[in-house]
C-alpha cells in the first residue's frame, strides 16, 4: 500500500490542485507542504484531519491502512 506521502500528493493532483491551494487550506507556506510531500517533514496529525475531510477520505486511507477511500461519520460531525 502506498505511505501517506504518495497519498497526499495523488489527492491533491486528482483534485487538479496546486501545492499553494493546499497550503493556504492547512495555514502553512507552499514550501512547507512541499516537506511534507517529498517527506522531508512530517505531516502534524491536526493536518492529515484537515486534508481527510477536505478530500473526504478516511484518515486509515491517507495513511495507507486501506484501500477504501469512504470516510467513516462521526456521531460529532
Amino acid at each position: 500500500m502506498k505511505t501517506y506521502v504518495e497519498r497526499i500528493r495523488d489527492l491533491r493532483e486528482d483534485h487538479d490542485l496546486k501545492q499553494k491551494d493546499i497550503a493556504l487550506l492547512l495555514e502553512t507556506t507552499q514550501q512547507v507542504y512541499s516537506r511534507y510531500e517529498n517527506g522531508t517533514n512530517e505531516i502534524p496529525l491536526h493536518h492529515l484531519i484537515k486534508l481527510a475531510r477536505f478530500y473526504n477520505v478516511s484518515l486509515d486511507y491517507i495513511v495507507g491502512e486501506t484501500d477504501v477511500k469512504k470516510r467513516y461519520r462521526s456521531s460529532l460531525e
